[in-house]
Parts: structure tokens; sequence; C-alpha cells
């Protein structure tokens, strides 16, 4: 890509997945040398000249109109979480940077009350770059039971979700569909990044992601932007077996940009049992036994 913004990114690769036929054009030209749309004939349906899609894409161009941001949003026929997204990126664009030293991340003692509601119920807080803010017991032991359960009370010691699914092992063989986990990390990585464009922190995480984790750039390259508000996982836990649980991402709405998880299972099924053996056994068994623990039939 040549894109020089997140924007022209953005634009460049949607304009890419769309063939001439997709939006009702004919290609009688000679052999196409780009894949996807050309330039022009995205520029020809959204009504604007190719100059000025041009630029956009670029970042050479900071005043794109809502008109016009609609009218490229529908050439390229994005949906609804998309075109949330482009309107994020170009409302950034518009706006000069700022260099500032992000501050850490706190839990609002509301927040730590309603963590402490949750009994029985693996549940964790999560940043605006998914650094773990805190976790209860049984979701430490669930997702995590071999990483510190102090460690989300030291800033510089946090764990990083979306660091830890790409890069760490246990994370790894946790989930039994690791790659379709990872694609929904990604989906909600594009939408913070988004939101934040100036987070030097985020940048960091996404520059050590790319560095690190070939399946996170195939990834991040695709551009898509789908969040992942709540989806059921086959856990491979190496203290109870096979967990299948559905996680759920709950918005903070007095704590901007944080969020809670909560995993939960159907109520007398084999999952719930395994949660309330894991809540007996406890996290650092898990670092002990290296096989699953049996659970009565």
């Amino acid at each position: 890509m040549d894109g020089s913004s997140p924007l022209g990114d953005f634009l460049q690769a949607r304009r890419a997945r769309l063939r001439p036929e997709d939006v009702g054009l004919r290609d009688l030209g000679p052999r196409r040398r780009v894949a996807g749309l050309r330039r022009e004939e995205l520029a020809q349906l959204a009504g604007v000249s190719v100059s000025y899609y041009t630029r956009l894409e670029q970042g050479l161009s900071r005043g794109a109109s809502a008109e016009v941001l609609e009218a490229i949003a529908g050439a390229l026929l994005l949906d609804d979480h998309e075109r949330d997204h482009l309107e994020r990126l170009a409302g950034a664009s518009r706006r000069l940077p700022r260099v500032r030293r992000p501050r850490p991340e706190k839990v609002a003692e509301e927040t730590r009350d309603l963590m402490r509601s949750f009994d029985g119920v693996p549940a964790l807080v999560l940043g605006r770059r998914t650094d773990v803010l805190a976790w209860n017991p049984l979701g430490h032991a669930l997702l995590a039971g071999h990483v510190d359960p102090l460690s989300p009370d030291d800033p510089a010691r946090r764990p990083n979700m979306s660091r830890m699914v790409f890069l760490d092992p246990h994370c790894r063989e946790l989930y039994g569909d690791w790659r379709r986990k990872v694609r929904a990390v990604v989906g909600n990585l594009r939408i913070a990044v988004g939101r934040y464009p100036e987070d030097r922190l985020l940048a960091e995480l996404i520059g050590e992601l790319t560095m690190k984790s070939p399946e996170f750039v195939a990834l991040w390259g695709d551009h898509r932007v789908t969040p992942c508000d709540a989806a059921t996982y086959e856990l491979h836990h190496p203290v109870v077996g096979t967990v299948t649980v559905t996680q759920q991402t709950l918005a903070l709405m007095r704590s901007p940009g944080q969020s809670v998880v909560v995993c939960t299972t159907p109520a007398g099924s084999p999952s719930e049992e395994a949660l309330a053996l894991l809540r007996q056994v406890g996290p650092r068994s898990a670092q002990a036994s290296p096989r699953p623990v049996r659970r009565a039939p």
C-alpha cells in the first residue's frame, strides 16, 4: 500500500476488495495491474474528482465533508461498522497530532464493586489498549492462571490480552479455534485505533505485534473493523479440560474506553461444572498439573 495515513490505508484496503462487477461496472479496459477498483473508478462512483480522491488516499486532504464521506462509503459498499470507522479516521485526520504521554488507566471503585459481584463467573476489566486492569480470581484462573494474579495492579507489569493471545503459547493452546479468536482481537484493535489515533502506547502495541507475529500482520493488513461483543469459544484448559464459554463485553459508561469481559456457561452444563471445579482448585494448579483434573461423571 502507498497510503500515508490510517485513513488512506483503510480506503485502499476497501477499494482493493471490490471488483468492477461488484459495483455494476464492466471491465473493458486493458489487463488490470492493481487489485480491486482503480482510483478513477471509485471516484466516478462517489461523484468526486480523481485528483481529490487521490489526495484523500494519500493523506493530503483533511477536509472531507460528511456528504463526501457518505458518497465514498456507498461506493465502497461499507457496512455500518466500517462507515463508523471511516468517519472516525476522517475526523482524526482533521486534527493536528498532539504529543502527550498517556497516563496509566485506573479502575474506578464502582467497577471494583461490580467485579466483586461476579461470584462464580470469570470476569476481567480491559482498558482501551486491551490491558488487563483487573480480574476476579476465577477470571484469572480460567484465562491466565500462569500469570502473576497481582500483575494488573502494577501498570508496568499489566498483562495485555492482545499480546497474550498472539504471543503467549498458553493462550494459543487455550483456544480451540485460535484463529477465530485472533480475528476478533484484531477487529477490536482496529476500532480502538480509530477512536484513539494519537495514543502512543496503542501504536507501540500494534508495532510490537507487527514485528513478532506474522499472523497479526496478515490480519491487520485486511483492515476488518467488525467488533466482537459476544462470542462462544471452546477452551482447552490445563486444569479442568474442555470448557465452552460465551465471552461477552460490557462497556463501562463511566469509564470511557474500559470494558468488562464476562465468561458465562449454560446452567447445568458440564462447562458450568468445570468452572465450579476450577473455583475450588484455583489457578496455581495450572502450573503444577500437566494433565486436566478429572471431573466426576
